[in-house]
């Protein structure tokens, strides 16, 4: 207020009988309430004996509001004719307009908002700077209780509460707030610094403050802040649509009311980006967020798909690759609030205080992937070209994200399509065993391992049950596992034992990893169980390279893990495979595992078998059964590696099924074999097969008669085929010829071969067995 033209005059009875408008302005009193009252109304409290004494001093004025107004007056007495006092002219003393000192002037155009305070927190004087912050000139403010002249403000409690304490402990005091400037509707952040100040008596009279506008630190800080969360708070998972999430999550409420991220249909699938961004941006919205429960503002549901037109500023970002900013009053921005508005109408009313956005590009190595959008509504602040910023560095940190999560997720694809390419998809028929298998893959971040498994028919009704693991995980693992297993085959169909199988396929890992140099061979350290059963024998020949052994669950319904020699793992060379053999019972459960079912490094493998054991004695209705039953049992929720579980229940060939016959050397007894083998067929319901049978027998018994040694065997298997089997004591293996047109011999092993659907021979322990299949019609 001006208080220069405030002046009242009392008369000497105490009763106001002149008013001016200063006056009025500075107490709220028009002068037709305040002339004929009481001096003594207009007062808060009595005036100070020492300001009355001195009849100048600052005294508490009652304003028409309510509120106490602390003014400096001074009291001129008016004398009558008579020479007798008449009354008082009071006026407002006038603060000095224009401090003539130099600390004066630079307290007033300090720019800093700067204030002084009396003890009971009344207004004593503000420099320029506060005057703007509070929107109002310093006369509006001097004298009033800070309470009563901002008291709608949202720091006004507290900042009140810190005038008390510096004016009761007489201690000063630093704080840093963020709230609205009483003069404007944006958020501030203000270092504030009071402190108390005394008079020569070293008295405290009043409380100064100076406040610092720290609003651009503030949200540096609060950028950097957001930016170092980003690190730790998005890809946590290589998951695409959980990133998208993360991104959103991070940004609503703190820099957004609403928040949304939207990618190209191939992003989300094995496709290949294009070369190009298509006329019409067709994207899937993966991921949204709002400060409202419900997300009311969101025109498109999640996992729907939506249409940006060229105009709306997501298609600008995509098509520019920068951050688009959009405010209220840009046309393309309110036509793209209409849009949405149109398109669900029932989120109108929250999309009508929207008043500013970012659009901002997902773009990962050169590609696009899609693009986010943040928008405002309840925050008053519009979005800057520094928040623009902020935008464009947390969203290429979440595309880097996106981009890596869809590079896993295609490799684990790929992998796994190569894996289960390489995995036996439908086992051949054969009568040895049942089985049964489960191939798990892994969870984890490290990707697809290496584990396989397979079962290969052998000669003579035999079965060959396998299963390996490959060190480490991805695509380079899988292609090192279809490999081995080749490997295996190729050596399977030479009939190897295991042992020597297993030393052969070393030989071929430590070769491969001398041939490719330093590089880093990933069949080294590879593990691997072959086994093979023989259902005539019943006995089941095994060797392991560095592999968990098998294990067993008998008829009676005990379970147990079969010792043996593991030998070392493939690759490391020079060191033996031993064999271990034994007999089964008929009904025999053998479980071929690979080494993620039992071990964990939070698990005790010890433990992890016994719990194996004691899974496969559980009731199952069958094999297949029994599989779920003993991955439930055995895994943790969350597997950490791949798993590959193979059961087999042994079967039998009884000896009505099996014909053997000891044949002296002699070609004269190649007539008898024919004839033994005939009735046989004919015991068997076979005649229909009598006619390739005696050419086969008659060929492979005249040749191990004529080229091999004694002793010499001729033994038949009705299976599922019709299986001719002759040994001898030689271990020369037969191999085919062609015979020219006048060569006496030379042509019956390619009779053989073109009358039967198979032949071969293997070695045995004392000699070789060459054998031959022929197909049987169904039963």
């Amino acid at each position: 207020m001006e208080h220069a033209s405030a002046a009242a005059i009392i008369d000497a009875r105490g009763t106001v009988t002149g008013w001016s408008d200063g006056a009025r302005r500075l107490t709220g009193y028009p002068a037709e309430e305040a002339v004929g009252r009481a001096a003594y109304e207009l007062l808060a409290e009595d005036p100070p004996p020492e300001a009355v004494a001195a009849r100048a001093g600052t005294v508490l004025l009652r304003h028409r509001d309510g509120t106490p107004v602390a003014v400096p007056l001074r009291a001129c007495e008016v004398l009558g004719p008579d020479g007798a006092p008449a009354g008082f002219v009071i006026t407002a003393e006038q603060p000095a307009e224009a401090d003539p000192t130099l600390a004066g002037q630079a307290f007033q155009q300090a720019s800093m908002a700067m204030a002084v305070f009396d003890a009971d927190q009344h207004y004593l004087r503000l420099n320029d700077a506060a005057c703007q912050v509070m929107g109002v000139p310093e006369e509006h403010l001097l004298g009033r209780h800070f309470a009563a002249a901002v008291e709608d403000a949202e720091h006004s409690p507290g900042f009140g509460r810190h005038l008390r304490h510096v004016a009761e402990t007489g201690r000063p005091l630093h704080y840093e707030s963020h709230t609205r400037a009483p003069s404007g509707s944006r958020y501030h952040a203000w270092n504030i610094e009071m402190w108390p100040v005394r008079n020569a008596l070293d008295e405290l009279v009043g409380v100064a403050l100076a406040a610092f506008d720290s609003t651009e630190q503030h949200w540096a800080r609060q950028r950097l802040a957001l930016l170092n969360e980003a690190a730790d708070a998005i890809g946590t998972t290589l998951d695409v649509v959980r990133t998208a999430e993360e991104l959103v999550s991070l940004v609503v409420p703190r820099f957004a009311d609403f928040a949304s991220a939207d990618l190209f249909e191939w992003v989300l699938g094995p496709d290949e980006p294009p070369s190009m961004l298509p006329e019409d941006l067709v994207l899937r919205r993966v991921a949204h967020g709002s400060a409202t429960e419900g997300t009311p503002e969101a025109a498109v549901h999640l996992g729907f798909t939506d249409v940006y037109p060229p105009y709306s500023p997501p298609a600008r970002a995509m098509r520019e690759g920068r951050a688009v900013l959009g405010r209220a009053g840009d046309p393309a921005f309110d036509r793209w609030v209409r849009e949405r508005n149109a398109r669900a109408p029932r989120g109108k009313r929250y999309r009508e205080g929207a008043h500013s956005m970012i659009a901002v590009p997902l773009r990962a190595r050169g590609t696009m992937l899609g693009v986010a959008v943040t928008v405002r509504i309840g925050h008053s602040d519009p979005y800057v070209q520094d928040d623009a910023a902020l935008a464009e560095e947390l969203a290429s940190r979440a595309a880097v994200c996106v981009d890596n999560s869809r590079r896993f997720a295609r490799e684990r694809t790929t992998a796994l399509a190569l894996q289960h390419s390489l995995l036996p998809r439908g086992l051949p028929g054969q009568a040895a065993v049942e089985v049964a298998h489960r191939y798990l893959p892994s969870g984890s971040l490290a990707g697809i391992g290496g584990d396989w498994f397979d079962v290969i028919p052998l000669s003579g009704s035999r079965v060959a049950l396998v299963v390996g693991d490959v060190v480490g995980h991805g695509i380079a693992s899988s292609a090192t596992m279809g490999r081995l297993c080749t490997a295996v085959r190729t050596l399977a169909d030479v009939d190897l034992p295991p042992d020597e199988l297993l030393t052969h396929l070393d030989d071929l890992v430590s070769h491969l990893a001398a041939h490719d140099g330093d590089e880093e061979v990933a069949e080294l350290g590879a593990t691997c169980l072959y086994a093979v059963y023989d259902p005539v024998s019943r006995r089941l020949t095994f060797a392991a390279a560095g592999h968990p052994p098998p294990a067993l669950l008998l008829p009676d319904g005990t379970a147990e893990c079969v010792p043996m020699t593991a030998g070392p793992p493939l690759g490391v060379g020079g060191l033996p495979f031993e064999a271990t053999e034994m007999d089964l019972p008929e009904g025999a459960i053998v479980a071929l595992y690979t080494d993620g079912l039992v071990e964990d490094r939070d698990r005790d493998i010890d433990h992890a078998t016994s719990e194996l054991c004691r899974a496969l004695t559980a009731p199952a209705t069958s094999l297949d059964a029994l599989c779920d039953t003993v991955l439930k049992a055995v895994l943790p929720e969350e597997p950490s590696d791949d798993v590959a579980l193979l059961l087999a229940r042994t079967r039998a060939l009884g000896a009505d099924r099996v014909a053997t016959w000891d044949i002296t050397p002699d070609p004269a007894q190649v007539a008898q074999a024919r004839q033994a083998a005939t009735e046989q067929l004919t015991t068997w319901g076979l005649d229909e097969a009598a006619f390739v049978t005696e050419l086969v027998v008659s060929e492979l018994v005249t040749n191990a008669i004529r080229y091999g040694q004694p002793p010499v065997q001729l033994r038949l298997i009705r299976d599922r085929s019709l299986i001719c089997e002759v040994s001898d004591g030689s271990s020369t293996s037969p191999h085919l010829r062609r015979a020219h047109a006048y060569d006496e011999g030379g042509r019956g092993l390619l009779l053989v071969a073109q009358l039967t659907q198979r032949w071969g021979s293997r070695q045995t322990g004392s000699g070789k067995t060459i054998w031959a299949e022929q197909p049987l019609p169904p039963p």
